[in-house]
């Protein structure tokens, strides 16, 4: 049971990798992408379950090594208690062997005397009931660890396996909010292009009417410029004089008019194109995140599939994937 601890808390290196390298390959999101989202705080919380999980069984492997060198002790004591008995036993088996016809028996030097470190017979029976009691005592006690490490594995597998589906479930949440505000960011960039196009051309027409108008103006002054030459009594200020400086009045307003509208139209304009600009930002710091997310979501996919069968789906290098991808992932894909 020992080594299946070991093996489990051997097998916990795989998904902290897994976590560390998400939450550094998250670390690369830009600008307003960069939240302390759900996401995060499950990966956080992953990394904390697996750091107490690896904690819990490195205890349970600890009492587990105590628990054999204890037992091994006792099993020294038992096999030194065993082998005292069996020698004794061979010695009392050649004494009851004895008789008076024996050619080995003879006079001993004051045989009745007590020698040192002899027991009394409740010693030698409590010393033997001890050795028994305690290695009963360190089996039970053996059998229980083994059942408490059998019990550590399964509930930290079942808490770093629920811990794994929450991770991916707040994945998966998130990369469809993102698609989803990435898709309403390309629908505004369209709608912003479009009407860029229609400003331009609206731009246009005002710069064509400003120089029509600027024409006539030319017109109107070289005519009252001319008729400033008539000689003596012609130089009245007739019908005609009068008519050119009211045209003349006439298309100062309406250029100093079209100047304004054409003023307002470059300042839309402008204002289109810097919120066209924040949009591209957002667009791509959101493909950027999506791709990073898509690649966590890869990664990941080590905890579930052996080893030997993993093939990364998106190449860390070029940003390319081994399968068939949506027009949206394109994109995002385009623009990281």
């Amino acid at each position: 049971m020992k080594e299946s601890a070991e093996q489990n808390l051997q097998a916990k290196n795989l998904p902290l990798d897994v976590a560390i390298e998400c939450l550094t390959l998250r670390d690369s999101r830009r600008d307003i992408d960069v939240v302390k989202d759900p996401v995060e705080e499950e990966l956080h919380k992953e990394v904390e379950v697996i750091d107490a999980t690896k904690k819990a069984l490195q205890q349970k492997i600890s009492q587990s090594f105590e628990k054999l060198c204890l037992l091994q002790e006792v099993r020294q004591q038992l096999n030194s208690d065993h082998r005292g008995k069996v020698e004794t036993l061979d010695i009392d088996r050649g004494c009851l062997s004895l008789n008076l016809k024996s050619p080995n028996i003879s006079l001993k030097i004051n045989p009745t005397r007590v020698p040192d470190g002899s027991s009394t017979l409740q010693q030698w029976d409590e010393f033997s009931r001890f050795n028994k009691n305690r290695a009963e005592a360190e089996m039970k006690e053996a059998t229980e660890l083994r059942e408490a490490i059998a019990l550590t594995i399964a509930e930290t597998n079942n808490e770093l396996e629920a811990q794994r589906v929450a991770t991916e479930f707040a994945f998966r949440k998130r990369l469809r909010e993102m698609e989803k505000a990435y898709s309403e960011l390309k629908w505004q960039e369209k709608n912003t292009l479009e009407e860029i196009a229609e400003l331009q051309e609206d731009i246009q027409h005002l710069e064509e009417d400003l120089r029509r108008k600027l024409l006539n103006l030319k017109l109107c002054h070289t005519r009252l410029e001319s008729r400033t030459y008539r000689p003596n009594v012609e130089l009245c200020r007739d019908q005609a004089q009068y008519g050119l400086t009211d045209e003349v009045h006439q298309l100062e307003a309406t250029i100093a008019a079209l100047k304004q509208k054409l003023a307002q139209a470059q300042d839309a304009l402008d204002a289109l194109y810097k919120h066209l600009a924040r949009l591209q930002a957002d667009i791509a710091c959101k493909a950027n995140s999506m791709l990073l997310d898509t690649k966590c979501m890869d990664i990941r996919r080590k905890l579930t599939v052996p080893a030997e069968k993993f093939t990364p789906e998106v190449d860390t290098f070029t940003r390319t994937t081994n399968r068939t991808m949506s027009p949206l992932k394109s994109c995002q894909l385009e623009l990281a």
